[in-house]
């Protein structure tokens, strides 16, 4: 069984970040009889400089990158299609909004000294694109870090504090320095990136490639 080490850079806030996950999932559990992965997510923000109460997401993409009623409506579709391929629902029926998301990877950097980082983060997901939940509210953030198994007081501690605030922007200042500049990046067994919500054979291939370049590598 060869190990894969995965590092994930990645924003809540980010679609093709929960559907690149997917596919990656998708990519495991075909070749799980060959591979056994370690997956960590590793922080990146999209809007580091988002107020807290957040921005009407329409009207933050509109400015953003300047898309028009149309292209966001082409860009909603490819999504949603995208989404359901890989087997995860965005709703795009509520009203949606874009949030500062440092305080989620405060969290999800404690939730990895808990064991439960990828669970939290996909419940994150889930209650920002799927259920429309605002997590710049914090009984709705403390809401989903309780449903995970974490402690609730404890999560309350964290982000009355500073605590991780350093970790959080040390990791940052690190990936930056590495050259990433988008999400999701796939970073594997620390030397192999793969960028962008990739499908699932386009994981299957980097794998097997990767395990018979270290092969070489050992001979």
């Amino acid at each position: 069984m060869k190990k894969l080490k995965i590092d994930i850079v990645s924003d809540v806030m980010c679609p093709w970040c929960i559907i690149g996950y997917k596919n990656l999932e998708t990519a495991l559990a075909q070749l799980s009889d060959e591979f056994s992965a370690e997956i960590s997510w590793k922080p990146f923000e999209l809007n580091p400089d988002m107020p807290i109460e957040g921005q009407d997401l329409n009207e933050h993409l509109q400015q953003k990158y300047g898309l028009s009623e149309e292209q966001g409506d082409e860009n909603r579709k490819r999504i949603l299609e995208m989404g359901e391929k890989a087997g995860f629902t965005f709703n795009f029926d509520g009203k949606r909004i874009m949030i500062n998301s440092f305080d989620l990877h405060r969290l999800l950097t404690w939730a990895a000294t808990e064991g439960k980082q990828t669970e939290l983060k996909l419940a994150l997901f889930k209650a920002h694109f799927t259920d429309l939940i605002f997590l710049n509210e914090q009984d709705n953030l403390l809401d989903v870090v309780q449903s995970v198994g974490l402690d609730r007081a404890r999560a309350k501690e964290i982000l009355d504090s500073g605590e991780y605030f350093q970790e959080v922007r040390s990791e940052q200042n690190a990936l930056q320095q590495m050259g990433i500049s988008s999400v999701p990046t796939f970073i594997i067994n620390d030397q192999y990136a793969l960028t962008g919500g990739q499908p699932s054979d386009a994981f299957v291939q980097a794998f097997k490639q990767i395990a018979e370049q270290e092969a070489q590598q050992q001979q």
